[in-house]
């Protein structure tokens, strides 16, 4: 009868993990032992990964918002430097017509006089 004994202790042995075990109180998620249950533990590369993507996701939103705001500010800039340029021709195309030029030729007080006869073609 020893021998009956012995193996039937040895048949349905399985551990037994205590309810307590089990669950996750918020008790053990305040104090941070949340982080040593096996549920926990198991999942840890996947959270990992997780962390990484949603760092990797943060960064990448950060950067685009930046490459956005300096693309706005260099078309407003281009705006105001092509508005400038536009100004700036018509004031060059206002002063080369040869009536200002005369008018500023005389108020400069030069000397120089508007030449009359037209020019001759040399043979």
């Amino acid at each position: 009868m020893s021998i009956l004994n012995n193996t039937e202790e040895f048949v349905d042995v399985q551990p037994e993990i205590s309810q307590e075990k089990k669950k996750v109180r918020v008790k053990d998620f305040l104090s941070g032992k949340i982080l040593t249950h096996e549920t926990i533990t198991a999942q840890m590369p996947y959270l990992l990964f997780l962390v990484i993507l949603a760092v990797i996701y943060i960064t990448n939103n950060y950067y685009n918002n930046k490459l956005i705001r300096e693309e706005q500010k260099i078309k407003k800039e281009v705006k105001n430097l092509r508005a400038e340029s536009i100004t700036t021709a018509a004031q060059y195309m206002s002063i080369s017509r040869q009536s200002a030029v005369v008018n500023m030729v005389k108020e400069k007080g030069l000397g120089l006089e508007e030449n009359t006869t037209p020019p001759k073609k040399i043979e």
